[in-house]
C-alpha cells in the first residue's frame, strides 16, 4: 500500500514525498487508517518497522487542518533522551509544509537546558515529545497544561516499563483527559503491558506485527567460552574479523564501564554509552561514533532501540541478551541498508540455556566459532547442545557416580534376615508379602529425639 492510498492531507503528502516515503511497511499499513478512524489502539512490532511515522502521520494530519495553538494537543512519551531527540527531528520532517509546535523535553541536561524547556513549555507547544521523569518534573511545577491534550502516545512502553516508570506514567495519566486519544506501541507484549493497556486504552484495535527474524545478510556466529576469557577472546576477534565501526553490547552499565576501560588499555579508540552519562556526553560519544571518531562503541541495551546508525560492520554480544527480541533488536544494527554485517555472540557458562532460547526462537542453530589455541582451543568449543546432554547425565548429589564408570566392583552382599520371634529365616522370606498389616502396627515406635535448647538469660535487675 502506498501512503497516497490513505486519507491523508496533500501537505503530509508533500513532505513524505520529499522524504522518499512512497510505501507503508506493514504496521504503517495496519495502523494509519485505525489511528484516523479515532481509534485507541495497541501495535506490537519491533523496532525499525516505522512506528514513528505509524503514530506521528495521523496526529500532525489532525492537527494541520487547525489553526494554530499554544495548547499541548499531544504528548508523546519515549524511554529515553536519545529516542526523544530522533521522534522529535523525524516530526521536523513530516510536519514541513504543516504549521504545527513540537518540543523535545528529556532529562540529562544541566540547569541552562532545563531553563530553556520551561520557557518554551511556557510559551506553548502543541506537540511534546518527552520522557516520563522529565516531564512529571515540568509538572509537578505548575506551568504546564494538560487539559487539553487529545493525543496521547506511548512509544517503546516495555522499555519504559522495564525502566521502573510505570508510576511516573500513572502519574501524568491522571493528569491527561478522560475524553482522549491514546494509542500504544510496543516491541513485546508481557503481562506488564498488557495490565498497562487495560488502565490506559479504551476499546482498541489490537494490532500484532511478527518479530521478524534477523536477515540473511547478517553473518552470525557465536563462541561457547568461559567468562574469564571474553575480554581476550574479543580482542582476538577484533584483530581478527574487524575493529572498525563495532558496537559491543555489555548487559549493565558496570560491565560497560569495565570493558571500555580494559579496551583503552590496549590502545583501542573506545566509546561507551549508558544511563550513567549526561546528555552532553551522550551526544559527543554518539557523534564521535558517527563521524567515525571512534571506531569502537561499548553500550548497554539503550543503543539497541530507536538509534538511527548507518554502516554498522559488526555486532558483538559480549553478554547473551535476556530475551529473543532483544536479541532480533541488537544484531539488527548491522546489514542495514541492504549492507552486509556480522553478528557475533560470546556464551558464557550461565548464559547457555538462555542462548538456547534464542536458537529455538530463530529456528535454527547458530554456527559455533572455534576458539584460538592460546585461549583453550576446542576444549570450550563444544556445541551448547553437547554441554546440555552432559549436564542431564551428570548425577544429581554427591558422590554419586555412574554405575557404568565403575564396572569392576564387587556386588554387594545380601543383607542378613531380620530376627522375627523365632521364626526360620526361610519362612520368614517366604512369608514376607503374606504379613498382615496388624504386625507392622505392632511395631516399636521410634523415640523422637529431644534437642537442646539452651536456656535463655534472663534480664538483669
Amino acid at each position: 500500500m502506498t501512503f497516497e492510498e490513505l486519507d491523508l492531507s496533500d501537505d503530509v503528502l508533500d513532505a513524505l514525498y520529499d522524504m522518499n516515503f512512497s510505501e507503508c511497511t506493514p504496521i504503517q499499513e495496519q495502523a494509519i487508517p485505525a489511528a484516523l478512524q479515532g481509534r485507541d489502539l495497541i501495535a506490537v512490532a519491533q523496532t525499525g518497522t516505522g512506528k514513528t511515522a505509524a503514530f506521528l502521520l495521523p496526529v500532525i494530519n489532525e492537527l494541520g487542518g487547525r489553526a494554530a495553538s499554544e495548547k499541548v494537543k499531544c504528548v508523546v512519551m519515549t524511554p529515553t533522551r536519545e529516542l526523544a531527540m530522533q521522534i522529535d527531528a523525524q516530526m521536523d520532517g513530516f510536519s514541513y509544509f504543516v504549521p504545527i509546535s513540537s518540543l523535545a523535553i528529556y532529562g540529562g541536561t544541566d540547569g541552562v537546558g532545563f531553563a530553556q524547556q520551561q520557557r518554551a513549555l511556557k510559551s506553548g507547544a502543541e506537540v511534546i515529545i518527552a520522557t516520563p521523569g522529565r516531564l512529571l518534573a515540568h509538572l509537578q511545577m505548575g506551568y504546564v497544561d494538560l487539559s487539553e491534550v487529545e493525543f496521547f502516545i506511548l512509544d517503546e512502553a516495555d522499555r519504559m516499563l522495564d525502566m521502573g516508570f510505570y508510576d511516573d506514567i500513572m502519574q501524568i495519566v491522571s493528569r491527561l483527559p478522560q475524553n482522549r486519544h491514546t494509542m500504544m506501541f510496543s516491541a513485546t507484549m508481557p503481562p506488564k503491558i498488557q495490565k498497562l493497556a487495560k488502565t490506559v486504552l479504551h476499546n482498541p484495535v489490537e494490532i500484532k506485527i511478527a518479530v521478524s527474524r534477523p536477515t540473511e545478510k547478517i553473518d552470525q556466529s557465536a563462541y561457547i567460552c568461559s567468562d574469564r576469557i571474553k575480554t581476550p577472546l574479543l580482542c582476538h576477534i577484533f584483530s581478527t574479523v574487524s575493529s572498525k565501526r563495532v558496537i559491543v553490547f555489555a548487559s549493565s552499565k558496570l560491565k560497560v564501564k569495565e570493558l571500555a576501560r580494559e579496551l583503552r588499555r590496549k590502545n583501542m579508540h573506545v566509546g561507551e554509552m549508558h544511563s550513567d552519562l549526561e546528555q552532553k556526553a551522550r551526544d559527543v560519544v554518539m557523534r564521535d561514533f558517527r563521524n567515525g571518531h571512534t571506531d569502537i562503541l561499548v553500550a548497554t541495551d539503550i543503543v539497541a532501540r530507536g538509534i538511527d546508525i548507518d554502516d554498522i560492520s559488526m555486532v558483538v554480544n559480549y553478554d547473551v541478551p535476556h530475551d529473543a527480541e532483544d536479541y532480533v533488536h541488537r544484531i539488527g544494527r548491522t546489514a542495514r541498508a541492504n549492507a552486509d554485517g556480522i553478528a557475533i555472540t560470546l556464551v558464557g557458562e550461565r548464559d547457555r540455556r538462555k542462548f538456547r532460547f534464542i536458537e529455538d526462537f530463530l529456528g535454527y542453530k547458530v554456527k559455533k566459532g572455534e576458539l584460538p589455541a592460546e585461549l583453550g582451543g576446542s576444549a570450550a568449543t563444544d556445541d551448547s547442545e553437547e554441554s546440555d546432554s552432559a549436564d542431564k547425565q551428570r548425577p544429581r548429589g554427591k558422590g554419586r557416580r555412574d554405575k557404568q564408570s565403575r564396572p569392576n566392583r564387587k556386588p554387594r552382599a545380601p543383607k542378613a534376615a531380620a530376627k522375627n520371634d523365632g521364626v526360620p529365616a526361610e519362612a520368614n522370606d517366604s512369608n514376607n508379602q503374606a504379613q498382615p498389616a496388624e504386625n507392622k502396627a505392632e511395631a516399636p515406635k521410634r523415640k523422637k529425639r529431644r534437642y537442646y535448647r539452651p536456656k535463655k538469660d534472663k534480664p538483669k535487675q
